[in-house]
């Protein structure tokens, strides 16, 4: 099987490390960096510069990319995929770019699944990709409605040390907006404190716990901030009113109610990660 892969920086660059270390299909990649491409062949995650020609051989097409850039590039490629060909992508929103790819594509003849991959790093770019990134990360598929996921791609990522996660497109991204963006805006709220700056001596694990993902690429996650904006927004809203309640009872020095809101977080939490 030929798979292609378009953007190879961190997570599309470790995606061909692992579809050509774990697997036997061959593997060709894109980047509009030239050093990126360079650096993609030296390292033997990709067999071949993937170009137009060898895009039309591709079996399963992903696409790694900011969520904009991902609809632009399935309608502008729309009628250049092989024919029976799975387009999957890797963006971390999913209704913007789900939606406006199905609603242009009915009539060719390739299948768009939307993807998200739940791993990744506080770095980007090809320097910090790795073929064991996606180690026992979970896989988001969201197929077609009314439509099944194609067998054939969820045992490449399972193959790759994936396991799947089937869900809609609004359900993705009303969860996305919690597990993953929000911690992403408080990260970096947290961290604009003015004791930052002398925060070497007195941090350890929970300071780098709270930090790491304060390290983000700005562009990208802006973007996909404002395309899932309702269900950050209610999460942000949600995160400021328990905000409000521990800070006015520790004002208050209301031992009863600071101890009754920990016990809360402290009890959900171990619910629900049992």
């Amino acid at each position: 099987m030929n798979i292609g892969i378009i953007g190879l920086g961190l997570i599309g660059a470790s995606l061909a490390g692992a579809f050509n270390s774990k697997t036997s299909h061959a593997v060709f990649g894109y980047d509009l960096d030239e050093k990126t491409i360079k650096k993609a062949l030296k390292l033997g995650f990709i067999d071949k510069v993937l170009d137009n020609d060898l895009l039309t051989e591709c079996d399963i097409v992903v696409l790694a990319l900011y969520p904009k850039d991902v609809v632009k590039f399935v309608l502008k490629n729309r009628d250049s995929f092989k024919r029976g060909a799975i387009v999957v992508d890797c963006a971390g929103v999913k209704r913007s770019v789900c939606e406006e790819i199905w609603a242009n594509t009915k009539d060719n003849n390739f299948t768009f699944v939307g993807g998200h991959p739940m791993a990744g790093r506080q770095f980007s770019g090809i320097d910090y990709a790795s073929p064991t990134l996606f180690n026992k990360a979970s896989m988001i598929l969201v197929p077609e409605e009314n439509t099944e996921c194609p067998k054939v791609l969820a045992e490449l990522f399972e193959q790759i040390g994936c396991y799947i996660t089937i869900t809609t497109k609004e359900e993705h991204d009303a969860m996305i907006a919690y597990t993953s963006q929000l911690a992403h805006v408080v990260s970096n709220a947290y961290v604009k404190s003015p004791a930052s700056e002398k925060h070497k001596g007195f941090s350890a694990g929970s300071y780098m716990d709270l930090t790491r993902v304060a390290y983000l690429n700005p562009d990208m996650w802006t973007e996909l901030f404002l395309e899932n904006a309702d269900n950050l927004t209610n999460e942000i809203d949600f995160l400021i009113d328990n905000l409000v309640k521990i800070n006015k009872a520790i004002k208050e020095r209301d031992a009863d109610t600071i101890r009754q809101l920990l016990k809360e977080g402290a009890d959900i939490k171990k619910r629900v990660d049992m």
